[in-house]
Parts: C-alpha cells; structure tokens; sequence
C-alpha cells in the first residue's frame, strides 16, 4: 500500500473551477487506473480554499504511473494558474 496526500491552496475566485477538475481527475484515477485503490477529495468548511486529497495506490510504481496518464497531465496544466501552493507527501505502509 503506498498513500498520497495532497493539500492545496487555492487563489481566491478559483476554487468553482477547480474543484470539478479535481473531482473529474479523481474519478478518472480510480476507474481507470488499475493501481489506483481510492482517491478521497475533501474540503473544510472552516478552510475554504483549501483542498486535501487522499490517495491509495497499490504501490510507488502505481502512483508513477498516474503521474503518467494524460487525464492527469491534462488536469495538472489545466488547474497550474488556479493553485497558490501545493503539498505532497507519501507513505507506504510498514508491514510488522
């Protein structure tokens, strides 16, 4: 198991395009990426502007490889100039 987490800060009056991008992207990932398990996208109301994603993927070489994909090389150009700073951290899981 190998998660993703995302968080983003949205330039003000961007957030009503972005947010269907994002939601587009993370649909598109789970249904047609094999590696790619769950894809949350999440927001606080107390927080607007900001994003979090959290996603599953079978493995480092899964997340690679949705880095690779044109829907989402599509949706990172598409939503660049909408974005203020971004956040990512990954982890895999630690088998005791």
């Amino acid at each position: 198991m190998f998660a993703v987490t995302v968080l983003f800060r949205i330039k003000d009056g961007q957030m009503d395009a972005f947010m269907p991008l994002m939601i587009a992207n993370a649909q598109t990932s789970v249904k047609d990426e094999p590696g790619c398990r769950q894809f949350d996208v999440c927001t606080d109301p107390d927080l607007p502007g900001e994003v979090f994603l959290y996603e599953i993927y079978e493995d480092a070489a899964a997340f690679q490889f949705h880095l690779a994909t044109d829907h989402f090389k599509d949706f990172d150009a598409r939503v660049s100039d909408m974005i203020a700073e971004k956040s990512v951290k990954t982890f895999q899981k630690v088998d005791a």
